[in-house]
């Protein structure tokens, strides 16, 4: 596309001539302006923010609360038995390679240098 166009004659009349005559939807202003407000709230909220609105109209519910309370207790303690078993393996299998090697101290483990 050209970035500055000659002006065509037959064009710039054809084009104010030009009308339109077939009639608008019932409440077609209305709906515009509705979509366009609707565009705006789904754009403008970021998900934290969804989500603290949520918690902050469902907590004062104590239904709501002692769930909350009792999923996020759940989460620390998987969280920790988790963290529990993972080091808890990695401490048994340095003190499994420390007994083999106070066993035969020229026996090397295939971990070792």
């Amino acid at each position: 596309m050209k970035p500055n166009p000659e002006p065509d004659p037959a064009l710039d009349k054809a084009l104010q001539q030009w009308r339109v005559v077939a009639p608008l939807p019932p409440r077609f202003q209305e709906q515009v302006w509705q979509r366009i407000a609707d565009a705006e709230r789904s754009a403008s909220v970021p998900l934290w923010e969804l989500l603290r609105r949520l918690i902050e109209t469902n907590l004062p519910r104590p239904k709501f609360a002692y769930s909350y309370v009792a999923i996020l207790v759940l989460l620390g303690v998987v969280s920790g038995a988790w963290t529990a078993q993972r080091q808890t393996s990695r401490l048994n299998a340095a003190l499994g390679s420390r007994y083999v090697q106070s066993v035969d101290p020229y026996h090397h483990s295939p971990s070792d240098p």
